[in-house]
């Protein structure tokens, strides 16, 4: 099954609860909050504080994507703050062992994210241990960004990768998703997609953009 994660970026903060209930309704499968420090990207977003609001907003797993310097600084807040799954970047965290077993002896689920620079092989030693492995299909930092062309071939070979390692771990792709960028990601192995502004910036609504989504990508 494909995942639609709208990423909370993107909407209305004065109306958050409230469309995220209304992508909740139209059949997103989770909510992708991205955090930024300012540092690891050169932009800042929101903290704890945010999660704990949504938690009893809606049902939907709260998925935390850390582009940040120092994730396990953060981590332990988020997920008191209720978040079911943390993501983390292998640009700052090279040796990710510790991370993961710890966020998985807090019975939590835990990602992976490269950025587009950085060869989607530098996953292959830490897929059987993790549950998301994290392509991005943009430079993290801003919202809005188009997909970048040569993206679908980085999904593939990780496709490959991960049916090789850990057939269990989902492949996601965040940065540029829209309603057409999202079905070549799929064709090219994801599924998980992250869509901000294609879902909360929609003419016609995020419920409306979640729909449209889900038909297109089956």
């Amino acid at each position: 099954m494909i995942h639609i994660a709208p990423s909370i970026l993107a909407a209305d903060f004065s109306r958050l609860g409230e469309q995220v209930r209304e992508t909740e309704a139209a059949g997103a499968q989770r909510v992708h909050v991205d955090v930024m420090d300012g540092h690891f990207v050169p932009n800042l977003s929101m903290g704890p504080v945010v999660v704990e609001g949504l938690r009893p907003r809606t049902a939907l797993p709260l998925e935390v994507h850390l582009m940040v310097e120092a994730p396990a600084r953060f981590i332990p807040a988020f997920l008191k703050a209720g978040a079911d799954s943390v993501i983390f970047h292998l640009e700052v965290v090279p040796q990710p062992g510790a991370l993961i077993a710890d966020v998985r002896g807090r019975n939590k689920k835990v990602g992976l994210a490269i950025n587009p620079d950085m060869p989607v092989e530098a996953f292959e030693p830490f897929l059987g241990d993790i549950d998301l492995a994290l392509c991005m299909t943009v430079f993290p930092g801003f919202g809005g960004q188009a997909f970048i062309a040569e993206s679908p071939e980085r999904i593939r070979r990780l496709r490959a990768l991960i049916e090789r390692h850990n057939p269990a771990c989902e492949l996601e792709v965040d940065g540029g998703i829209d309603h057409d960028t999202a079905v070549a990601a799929v064709r090219a192995g994801a599924n998980v997609l992250v869509a901000g502004t294609s879902v909360f910036k929609y003419p016609q609504g995020p419920a409306a953009a979640v729909r449209e989504m889900k038909r297109l990508v089956g």
